[in-house]
C-alpha cells in the first residue's frame, strides 16, 4: 500500500503539533508521555527526552490533583473526552502553573484508543488576576452580591456579611429574591435580574434588602451582566450602596420643608411644579394634588411678571441663584399676594442640576404698611424729605414740594447739599446728614433752604 501521502500527512501534522503556540502532550494507554511539543518544553522547562516515558501524573502533577487528573485520562482512554479541566503542572524549577486542558481520545487508523493527547492552556496569569479580583470584590466596601441564572447567590462580599448579618454559607445557594427581599418588592427586584440576565443592566435601582435582625435596609443597586469568557451569560453581579441613612435624612428634609413656617416650592427643568409644603397650601389655597405637575409660571403667576419670574428661574437653572425677589402670586380665590423669594438651584446627588427650589415670605401685609406710610409721608402736614448713602434725594413730599416749589421730578437723585442749601451752610448740613448715617441723630438743627424761586 502506497503511505508516502499518509506519511507526508502525519509528518505535518506532527510538525505542526510540535510548533503550536500551545502546549500540546500526550499520553499512552499507560499514562507515560509519548508527545511534548516546543510550548510545553517552554512552559515547564523539561525537555522531551526528560518526560518521554515517564508517568505524567505520578512525576508532573501535584498530589493534589493526581486522582482527578488520572481520572480525566482514565475517561478519554475510555473515550470520553474532557473540555476545559483547570489542573497545575509542576515545572522543573518548582513553580506551580495552572493549565486549562482539553483531553481528546487517540486512536490508530482502525479506531482502536492508543492514548490521550492533551491540549492546553496556561491561565496561571488570568486565575491570579481572578483571584484578585475575587479578593477586590471580597473586600471591597461597598456591598457585593451576585447569583446565577437561577436566581440563587453565588456571589457574597463581607460588606453584604456585614450589612445584612448573613453568611456567605447562610446564603450561597439561596433564592435572593424569594428569601432576601420583601414580599411587596420581590416583583420589582425579579424583573431587574430577569433584564439583567437578558443583556440589560440597570443603574441606580432602589430596593429594600432584610437583615438577619428583620431590619429592612435601602439599597442603591448597579445590575450587572455576568458573562463566561465566550460570552455567554451566567448571572448578575450587583453592587449596591446602603442608602438607608441618607433616605432617613431625606425624608427628615422633606418633612421640615413640608412642615417649614414659610412657604416652600419647587419646579422641575420644565419649570412644572414638584414642591409644595403645607405653608404653600395655606397661603394660596391649592392643595398639593391641584398644583404638582402644573406650570408655576403660566398657571400661578400675574400676566405682568410672568417674564421676570421665568428669567429667575432659568437663571436658577443655570446654577444662578436669586435672593429678595418680589413677585406676585394668585391665590385660588384670585386675591394677589406679594411674595419675597429666594430661588435656589436644585441639584441630584452628581451636582446636575434638577429643578429649583423657592423658599419664600409673605410680605403682603408689609407692602401695605410700606405703602401707607408712604401715603402718610407724602400727605403729611410737614416737609419731609430724605437722601440716600450718597446725599441724593429719595423723599420728597409735597408740603416740600408747595414749600420750595420744586416738584420730585426735579429733586430726585439730584444732592440735597450742593444742590438745594447755602455755601455757607453746606459744611454743618453736611455733618448733620454724615452724623445721622453713622446712627448718630440731630434734633431741631436750624438751617437754610433756597426755594426755586
Amino acid at each position: 500500500q502506497d503511505i508516502t501521502a499518509r506519511l507526508a500527512q502525519e509528518r505535518e501534522y506532527s510538525k505542526l503539533i510540535d510548533s503550536a503556540n500551545a502546549p500540546i502532550f500526550g499520553v499512552d494507554n499507560k499514562g507515560q508521555v509519548n508527545v511534548w511539543n516546543q510550548c510545553a518544553m517552554r512552559l515547564v522547562g523539561y525537555s522531551p527526552e526528560e518526560v518521554m516515558g515517564h508517568s505524567l501524573v505520578q512525576e508532573f502533577i501535584t498530589k493534589d490533583y493526581q486522582a482527578s487528573v488520572q481520572m480525566v485520562l482514565d475517561q478519554a482512554l475510555k473515550g470520553k473526552e474532557t473540555a476545559n479541566f483547570e489542573f497545575p503542572l509542576m515545572t522543573k524549577a518548582g513553580i506551580r502553573l495552572d493549565v486549562l486542558l482539553n483531553a481528546t481520545t487517540r486512536r490508530d487508523e482502525q479506531g482502536n484508543v492508543i492514548g490521550v493527547v492533551g491540549i492546553g492552556q496556561d491561565i496561571t496569569g488570568r486565575i491570579a488576576q481572578e483571584r484578585e479580583y475575587a479578593k477586590l470584590i471580597d473586600t471591597a466596601n461597598a456591598p457585593i452580591f451576585g447569583v446565577d441564572n437561577k436566581g440563587q447567590v453565588n456571589v457574597w462580599n463581607q460588606c453584604a456579611m456585614k450589612l445584612v448579618g448573613y453568611t456567605t454559607e447562610e446564603v450561597m445557594g439561596h433564592s435572593l429574591v424569594q428569601e432576601f427581599i420583601t414580599p411587596e418588592h420581590r416583583t420589582r427586584v425579579q424583573g431587574v435580574v430577569d433584564q439583567a440576565l437578558a443583556g440589560d443592566e440597570t443603574a441606580n435601582f432602589e430596593f429594600p434588602l432584610m437583615t438577619k435582625g428583620g431590619v429592612r435596609l435601602e439599597v442603591l443597586l448597579n445590575a450587572t451582566t455576568r458573562r463566561d469568557e465566550q460570552g455567554n451569560v451566567i448571572g448578575v453581579v450587583g453592587i449596591g450602596q446602603d442608602i438607608t441613612g441618607r433616605l432617613a435624612q431625606e425624608r427628615e428634609y422633606s418633612r421640615l420643608i413640608d412642615t417649614a413656617n414659610a412657604p416652600i416650592f419647587g419646579v422641575d427643568k420644565q419649570g412644572q411644579v414638584n414642591v409644595w409644603n403645607q405653608c404653600a397650601m395655606r397661603l394660596v389655597g391649592y392643595n398639593t394634588h391641584e398644583v404638582m405637575g402644573h406650570s408655576l409660571v403660566k398657571e400661578f403667576i400675574t400676566d405682568d411678571y410672568q417674564v421676570s419670574v421665568q428669567t429667575v428661574l432659568d437663571r436658577a437653572l443655570s446654577g444662578e441663584e436669586t435672593a429678595n425677589f418680589e413677585f406676585p402670586l394668585m391665590t385660588k380665590a384670585g386675591a394677589r399676594i406679594e411674595i419675597l423669594l429666594n430661588a435656589t438651584t436644585r441639584r441630584d446627588e452628581h451636582g446636575k442640576v434638577i429643578g429649583v427650589v423657592g423658599i419664600g415670605q409673605d410680605i403682603t401685609a408689609r407692602l401695605a404698611q410700606e405703602r401707607e406710610y408712604s401715603k402718610l409721608i407724602d400727605s403729611a402736614n410737614a416737609p419731609i424729605f430724605g437722601v440716600d448713602n450718597k446725599g441724593q434725594v429719595n423723599v420728597w413730599n409735597q408740603c416740600a414740594m408747595r414749600l420750595v416749589g420744586y416738584s420730585p421730578e426735579e429733586v430726585m437723585g439730584h444732592s440735597l447739599v450742593q444742590e438745594f442749601i447755602t455755601k455757607d451752610y453746606q459744611a454743618s448740613v453736611q455733618m448733620v446728614l454724615d452724623q445721622a448715617l453713622k446712627g448718630k441723630e440731630t434734633a431741631n438743627f436750624e438751617f437754610p433752604l433756597m426755594t426755586k424761586a
